[in-house]
Parts: C-alpha cells; structure tokens; sequence
C-alpha cells in the first residue's frame, strides 16, 4: 500500500454560539480518517453532518476540538492541529492544496494571475498557466479580465486551474463541479484521475453521484 499522507486521530470540532449564550454545538467527534498517496477519498454524508467542516479543520481553517491532524510534509508528520501558523502557511504553499466551493481573489487580479501565482511558486511559467485555464475550458479572451464578473461556471474553472496548478501532494476538493455542466464536469474528472496516477492523494467532497463513482477510490462516512 501506498504511504499515509494524511491521518486525523480523535478529531473533534464544536463551535460556541456566543450570542446564545455560550451554547456549545458539536459537529465532529472522535473522526479517524486516512488518505495515501494517490488515492481519492470522498467524505460521504447528509447534509450538515459535517463534511466541510471536517474539510476545513484538516486544512486548518478552523482549530480543531481536540484530536490530532497529521500531514506529511517534508518526510514528516506535522500536526495542523497544534501547528503555528507559519508552519501552516508552509505546509500550505508546498503540501496541502485546497479547492472551496467559491473562488475567493485579490480584486482585480486577471484569472491568468491567479493561476500563474500558484504556477511560478513552484517553477513553472505564465504559459503553464495559460495552458492550464484552457485545459479547464476557460476563452483566452478572458484570461486577462477579473473573475469578479464571470460566471460561477467561469469562476469555478479558474479556481480548479488554480488549485491543481499547485501540483501539490495533497489534495482538497470542496464540490468542484458544483456550477459545472457536463462537458467541464468531464474535465474535472480527467485531471483528478491524472492527478491520481501522478501520486497526489486527494479528499473531496462531491455530492455529483456520477462524478464521486468516477474519481473515489473509497467513501468515508462523517456521520
């Protein structure tokens, strides 16, 4: 079997509702939960179990509860739920990539500027990146404009170019054909599938049943 990239051990998460007074609600509790190398991994479960949050713990956008987080990075497991936060950063620009649901930009930067950063980061070139927006079906006309007007089928594209252009070992994907129809679907299907053979293990949510039978290797039920 393939080495274990990303373990939770006893994660739990809770959130105070301060304005209810104090109120502690519990959304994960005791999650175990492990990803190798070039495996896809979908979190299964109604909705509101806690899929996205479970997604956003690992990527240390939210302080864990309690339990571990552990991501090899470097040749070492690093524990994102005790971590600083340059550390976090760290394992983020090199090790643990992460699409959301929503493109989220610096206003007025050119979705060829978005993609070329995560590309030139890691050696690559403004003509990868320019490929990788035309691999996600996304005009040359638009490669110079702002997402903020785009489409959410547009905007999603340029997230994904820039998610994967970071070729890193780790994967998350928060619904990634959400606003996709089916020929981009198609798309998405194709560069995970790659991504996979290349060795980068990913953990996705995907609620498109056709797009989850086509990428997942497993399904991980947060209950």
């Amino acid at each position: 079997m393939s080495a274990c990239v990303l373990q939770t051990e006893g994660l739990s998460k809770r959130f105070t509702l301060h304005l209810q007074g104090g109120v502690e609600l519990p959304v994960l509790s005791g999650v175990g939960l492990s990803l190798h190398a070039g495996e896809c991994v979908a979190l299964h479960g109604p909705s509101g179990a806690g899929k996205s949050t479970l997604m956003r713990s690992i990527y240390a956008n939210y302080r864990a509860s309690a339990g571990r987080i552990l991501v090899r990075h470097d040749g070492e497991m690093v524990d994102m739920a005790a971590a600083d936060p340059r550390t976090i950063l760290e394992v983020r620009r090199r090790t643990l990539g992460y699409v959301s649901q929503f493109l989220r930009v610096v206003p007025r930067v050119p979705a060829l500027g978005i993609v070329a950063e995560a590309v030139i980061a890691r050696g690559g070139d403004v003509e990868e990146a320019r490929a990788l927006l035309a691999r996600f079906n996304l005009p040359a006309r638009l490669h110079n404009l702002p997402p903020a007007t785009f489409s959410g089928g547009e905007q999603q594209r340029v997230n994904l170019a820039r998610g994967f252009a970071g070729q890193h070992p780790i994967l998350l994907l928060d619904e990634p054909t959400a606003s996709l129809d089916a020929a981009n679907r198609d798309v998405v299907i194709e560069v995970i599938r790659e991504a996979k053979a290349n060795g980068t293990a990913i953990l996705g949510i995907f609620h498109d049943a056709e797009v989850r039978e086509a990428v997942a290797d497993r399904l991980f039920d947060v209950v």
